[in-house]
């Protein structure tokens, strides 16, 4: 029979995410710095879906299989995730080191991949890791703390991005024929690679895993026993295994992904050429501009993070969840509309409401609801859901920006305002299964 999982401290809570803070750093930086950065190497804007392929392919390959290999996994000296999520973060730190002396487009976007690859291989261990500690009663407040550390990476990393234009981008000279990336950006970088490693050894050094109990090691010594060819089939079998076990809920939960992914990946790309068009900014202004709207909304997830907790236990999580989509649908529709440079971060507040959520509420209610041997893979499988919107939209958006959009970033926001409103329509069709809701009671009951 598995063991009662003890409840947890809050800075038992704190210490086991603090790595989100380096991983979304690096993911920050990705959201506001990549894209530019490209246009900065001569990409124009029909160009961008397309170049961020990365993120959707590396995703949907590594996380789904690093999740269902770290099931398989026990180390009584390094543990079930933590080699995982360590080696990633090393992954990611020495991109981030290299980024800013791309030469040459397709040289950054070589280095986008590899970034990806150790990213993906970090982040769905990383949330297993998080499952596996908390008891049923904590899972939304591990996942919510979760969400407050996405938003303080990605707030740092926006934040670095215009205070070092301030500090150190003032003496530089903008011409957008010379295909070059400002020295101002470089240090955003190598703040990323540091905090990318460390952060993740802070987690790893406070925070124990708990040891697989009998049922558990018996099945990962019966795989550790398998020839090697069987042993690299196995994580494709068991996924393939789980999708055909997957509760409605999930599948459910696709259709809202789909829209929702998609207009996320709409917002990162053209928020900055949005500024170009709408303020007639140039590259590095709008630069700056998007990274002070990707602050403001980050901000605005710290604060409401936790305080989305009590929220979800009062209401239900879905309830929180389709408020959340239609408030980030209302922000991006209004931003394209705003002339001034502040009062356009004002919208960004409902849209970081929604980003809270998002990183929360989903996780919590499928964690609840799929067996704990098979988290992993589970989580991975949650991570599909999230890039294959996003490979979609790598492919489609391109085509649907220069044919039916006149090429108007301002009209691609607009375009994500309405794909986050069909979220929030499909999210309404939402319903947790009961037995996660006795599964929760019972697990109450035994704390």
């Amino acid at each position: 029979m598995r063991k009662l999982k003890p409840s947890l401290s809050f800075w038992q809570i704190f210490n086991m995410n603090v790595g989100f803070l380096g991983i979304q750093f690096s993911f920050g930086l990705q959201q506001t710095a990549v894209n530019p950065i490209f246009s900065f190497l001569g990409a124009s804007n029909e160009d961008l879906p397309l170049l961020n392929l990365a993120g959707p392919v590396t995703g949907l390959i590594v996380q789904p299989i690093i999740g269902a290999i770290s099931d398989k996994t026990w180390s009584p000296r390094w543990g079930r995730r933590k080699p995982f999520f360590l080696i990633g973060a090393i992954i990611g730190s020495l991109c981030l080191f290299a980024f800013p002396y791309s030469p040459t487009l397709w040289f950054a976007v070589g280095l986008l991949w590899i970034l990806d690859v150790g990213n993906n291989m970090a982040m769905e261990p990383y949330r297993a890791f998080v499952g596996d500690k908390l008891p049923n009663k904590q899972l939304s407040f591990g996942y919510q703390m979760q969400s407050l550390f996405v938003g303080a990476g990605i707030v740092l990393a926006n934040a670095s991005i215009f205070i070092f234009q301030d500090w150190f981008g003032g003496q530089e000279v903008v011409d957008e024929s010379v295909q070059s990336i400002p020295k101002w950006l470089y240090y955003s970088f190598f703040i990323g690679a540091i905090l990318s490693v460390s952060t993740i050894l802070w987690s790893v050094l406070k925070t124990p895993e708990i040891p697989p109990d009998t049922e558990e090691l018996e099945d990962i010594n019966k795989h550790r026993a398998l020839p090697f060819s069987e042993r690299i089939k196995t994580p494709f079998l068991e996924i393939l295994d789980a999708i055909k076990e997957m509760p409605k809920f999930m599948w459910k939960l696709s259709g809202v992904y789909l829209f929702q992914w998609y207009a996320l990946f709409i917002y990162w790309q053209f928020i900055s050429p949005m500024f170009q068009e709408s303020l007639s900014f140039d590259k590095s202004q709008a630069l700056s501009q998007a990274a002070k709207m990707n602050t403001t909304y980050n901000i605005s997830t710290i604060v409401f993070a936790l305080a989305l907790v009590p929220l979800a236990l009062k209401w239900g999580g879905k309830k929180v969840y389709v408020f959340s989509l239609f408030l980030t649908a209302i922000a991006m529709l209004l931003i394209p509309n705003i002339q001034d440079p502040t009062m356009v971060l004002y919208p960004m507040v409902l849209f970081g409401i929604g980003w809270a959520a998002m990183m929360g509420i989903p996780y919590s209610m499928v964690s609840k609801i799929v067996p704990q041997e098979r988290r992993g893979v589970y989580m991975g499988i949650l991570n599909m859901m999230i890039v294959i919107p996003m490979g979609i939209q790598t492919l489609t958006f391109g085509p649907i920006v220069k044919n039916l959009l006149g090429n108007s970033a301002v009209k691609a926001i607009i375009f994500g305002g309405i794909c986050f409103a069909i979220a929030g329509l499909l999210a309404l069709r939402l319903k947790q299964p009961e037995a996660a809701n006795n599964s929760l009671l019972m697990d109450e009951e035994s704390n």
